[in-house]
Order: structure tokens, then sequence, then C-alpha cells
């Protein structure tokens, strides 16, 4: 598999054993209105009960096509939309379930990396403001010690401290992302979720990137869950890798393991497109054909089906639960 400036992960970061995140038969649909009175004629099932948990000191991968319902996940356990059922425990507390005041304490230990970094910085606040304003809104430190503490996050993800005083047009990208890193590691969180913070970024930035959120999660004993669909980034970060589709995660396992042997056809796929550095070794690539299904109305059985190399009328018949298939590795699929 390709490694984008891969290192070993220090002993150090090794998880724990401990849950940190535990995410229960997540749901989320989108209504779609219609006729005079507006009613709901049918739903977007974005997320269609996924379940999972996240070790302290782990990541996560969540890996899969556009439309898979990934960041929908991601957004959803922040509670920046809204579930439709389901639960997402943090530390054994309802994230969902949270009262205004306990969900402004939670949030402090959970915090995000978004995906576009030019438009998730306010082009009207410095740098200073930008990554200072958690620790304003939760009422950390004086405006002296808010100060310090924004110059010293500004060094740990590369950047000179100076810079807290210049604003968002004047960075690169790559620098923008690393000011959104910043961001989030300004509240001492304890899980961050990564949605897709290098998709936007050259390969070149991406390794530097990948690079600097290995050596924070060893540094500040982070936890990730990192939303991507390319998986050689995901195999670099990733401790275990969960791959979905359609709304539905259909594989779960540790990392390589994984990546040494898939067992659903869809993560074959995935696995088969991604260049080896190796001119003398040949892969079969398996190209799905046609495109992902509408989550508006999935096909019956198994969702992936339609596109499945393997697929028999048994599978359009019974949808086939995420069973143990082999130690560790979980997969939704009759014939895994």
């Amino acid at each position: 598999m390709i490694k984008l400036g891969s290192r070993q992960k220090p002993e150090a970061a090794q998880p724990n054993g401990h849950p940190l995140l535990d995410v229960k038969d997540l749901v989320k649909y989108f209504p779609i209105k219609g006729g005079l009175l507006q009613t709901t004629v049918a739903n977007v099932k974005a997320v269609d009960g996924v379940s999972f948990d996240i070790k302290q000191g782990e990541t996560l991968g969540l890996i899969g096509e556009s439309g898979s319902g990934k960041s929908t996940v991601a957004r959803t356990i922040l509670r920046l939309i809204p579930p439709t059922s389901g639960d997402a425990l943090l530390e054994g507390r309802s994230i969902f379930k949270a009262g205004k005041k306990e969900l402004h304490e939670i949030r402090r230990e959970v915090q995000i990396i978004f995906q576009d970094p030019y438009g998730s910085l306010n082009p009207r606040m410095s740098v200073g403001e930008i990554v200072g304003e958690g620790l304003l809104v939760h009422g950390i430190g004086s405006a002296h010690e808010r100060e310090r503490i924004v110059s010293e996050l500004l060094e740990v993800v590369g950047l000179r401290g100076q810079y807290r005083g210049r604003f968002p047009h004047e960075f690169s990208g790559g620098q923008r992302q690393r000011i959104g890193i910043a961001r989030a590691l300004a509240l001492r969180p304890k899980l961050i979720i990564a949605d897709e913070p290098v998709s936007a970024l050259d390969v070149s930035i991406q390794s530097q990137i990948l690079n600097l959120l290995e050596d924070l999660q060893n540094d500040f004993n982070l936890t990730y869950l990192f939303v991507a669909h390319n998986m050689a980034v995901v195999e670099q970060v990733s401790d275990r890798i969960a791959v979905m589709y359609l709304g539905k995660i259909v594989e779960l396992a540790p990392s390589e393991q994984l990546l040494r042997s898939p067992r659903h056809p869809y993560t074959k796929a995935l696995i088969s497109v991604v260049p080896v550095p190796d001119p003398t070794l040949k892969r079969e690539q398996q190209v799905l054909k046609g495109e992902i299904p509408s989550p508006t109305n999935p096909p019956s059985g198994c969702h992936f089906r339609t596109r499945c190399p393997i697929a028999t009328d048994y599978c359009a018949e019974v949808e086939p639960p995420l069973r143990e298939v082999a130690s560790g590795q979980w997969a939704a699929c009759h014939y895994a």
C-alpha cells in the first residue's frame, strides 16, 4: 500500500483498551417535503443504523465513497445536525440527551477539524481570534493568558506565534489547515473528529499534515475519528478501519488485518484501486459498475448487491447482519 510519509506510531500513543466514544444504532434521515402542506413524502437515509466504539488513544478510520454517510456520522455525533435516533456516549455520558449546560462541557472534550481549510475559517477574524474563540467562549484565562496560549498552539502546529495578528487570506491551504488544527487543540479535547482534513490539500502537504496529527496524538493523548475517502491516507493513520456504504458499516477490522485480508466485496474493490509502489507487482483492479444507489430508495436486502460481483437472489431478500467473520473482523456479507 502507498505510505504518505508513514512512520511507526510511538508506543505511548497506542490505545489503552478503554472505550472513549460508543455510538449505538445511529440513524439520521433527512425528510423530503412535498405537496401544498409540505408533508414528508420520503426520507434520505443518510445514516441507517451505525454502531462502533473508539478506545482512548485510538484512531478509527471511517472510509467510503461520496454519499456513503461518513461525514453525516461525524457531524451528527457532534450534534451539528440532530440525530433521528440512536445514541452516542462519551465516557458513558449521552451526547444526544445532554442538556445545554452538559453539552457545553462535552464540547470542550470533542472538537472537529473541517475538510475545507478555506471555508472553515472566518475571513473577518484574525488567526488569534479564530484559535482563541473557544477559550473565550468557555471563559478560560485572561486576555493576556489567551494570547499566550494561542501563540503556543501556533508554534505547536508549525506556525509562528506572531502570525496571530494575520488573517486567513494571508495563508496557504496547508497553513490554514494548521490553523484549524490549532483551533481544535485549544480546549485540550479528548476526541478530535477529523472530517477529511487532507482531501483539499496537495499530496506533499497531506503527508505533512498527517505526520503532524500523529505527533499531536502522542503529545496530547488524543483520540481520533478520521473520516476520509482515500484508503492510502486512512491506512497510514488508523488503528482500525470501518468501511461505510450507503449509510451502513459493511466491514470493521484492525487496519493491517483489513488491508491484508478484506472480507467484503466493497472493501476489496476499494483496496484494489490503491496504487502499489512497486512496478513488479500487479494487482487486479475490481472496478465497481454503476453509481451508488439513491439513499432515498436503497436496494432491498443487501444495499451493495446492485454493484456486487458475487450477489445472488438471496442477497436481494435478506439483509446481511454485521457479524464477526474472523477474530476482531466484522463484515456485513452473507458470503464473507
